[in-house]
């Protein structure tokens, strides 16, 4: 990735109308959900993560209306599911800065906030994280994206969080819906900088940078033919809609998803969005 203060895809953020009840959903799909963390006031929010590798997937509600939470509040009346992706950045303040000198003067940031965290030990502690933004008219099929600075990865990506009964380890792709995929494609590949390739489908693909999780955009018809048998009538016009991870032994997904679970082949198990908070979660072994 050209901007060099950025490595690629940090998180994916899941917003849910109910934060207790998705909590609930999702442990019941074979996730190690995290106890609830609160945001610093100015953001109004409070989150569960589910911890994979080097990434991981963000559940996040509003708990006050804030400015900050404008946008996410005007989503959630809506629909629930992906509002937006996140980079790992090494300098938010560069980062944003690097935005504004290409011409994105309404680039947003750096922000910086935190969230208490209780240790296995029961000791106190807290995450630290700085952020930035792409301006928000800047939205490629439109999936916010935004780069986050970890300062204490050491109490977000705790040990004891990082093992899931569905046995997921990391996130291999988005697929964004939109009736013009390549113009998509185009958008987010100027935003960060990175080529479009395709793949054998035909399905435009932008990768995110260092092998972290790449973004594939599909119209409606390549997302039907690509998830056979998988209801998705309720899946909005445009956005991130499908969230792929892999697994290293498809067997324990299999286990952990009875009941919620499409097997679509061997070696792949897919949970329909009306189960996922309007997310198509896809399992692949790797």
């Amino acid at each position: 990735m050209a901007i060099k203060s950025v490595v690629g895809l940090d998180h994916v953020v899941v917003v849910v109308r109910d934060l207790d009840a998705a909590a609930a959903i999702w442990a019941r799909l074979g996730f190690t959900v995290s106890p609830r963390g609160l945001h610093s006031a100015h953001m109004g929010t409070a989150n569960h993560t589910l911890m994979l590798g080097e990434d991981y997937l963000e559940l996040m509600g509003v708990v006050a209306a804030t400015e900050r939470n404008a946008t996410t509040r005007a989503l959630l009346e809506k629909r629930e599911g992906v509002e937006r992706a996140a980079f790992t950045t090494l300098n938010a303040a560069e980062g944003v800065e690097a935005l504004r000198a290409r011409g994105l003067k309404n680039a947003l940031g750096p922000t910086d906030f935190s969230r208490p965290v209780v240790l296995a030990d029961g000791r106190k502690t807290e995450a630290v994280f700085s952020t930035f933004q792409w301006p928000l008219d800047e939205r490629p099929g439109g999936l916010r994206i935004f780069a986050c600075q970890h300062f204490t990865r050491e109490t977000v990506w705790l040990p004891e969080l990082t093992s899931h009964a569905n046995d997921a380890s990391r996130i291999d792709h988005l697929e964004i819906l939109s009736t013009d995929p390549a113009a998509a494609a185009q958008h987010m590949a100027r935003l960060i900088d990175m080529p479009v390739v395709v793949d054998n489908d035909g399905a435009p693909r932008v990768e995110s940078g260092n092998g972290r999780g790449a973004f594939v955009f599909v119209d409606r018809a390549r997302l039907l033919a690509r998830h056979p048998g998988v209801p998705l009538a309720q899946l909005p016009d445009e956005g991130a809609v499908v969230l792929s991870l892999r697994v290293r032994d498809v067997s324990k997904t299999r286990a952990a998803l009875t009941g919620v679970g499409i097997s679509t082949a061997a070696d792949v198990i897919k949970v329909p969005p009306a189960f996922a908070n309007g997310v198509l979660i896809e399992f692949a072994a790797e």
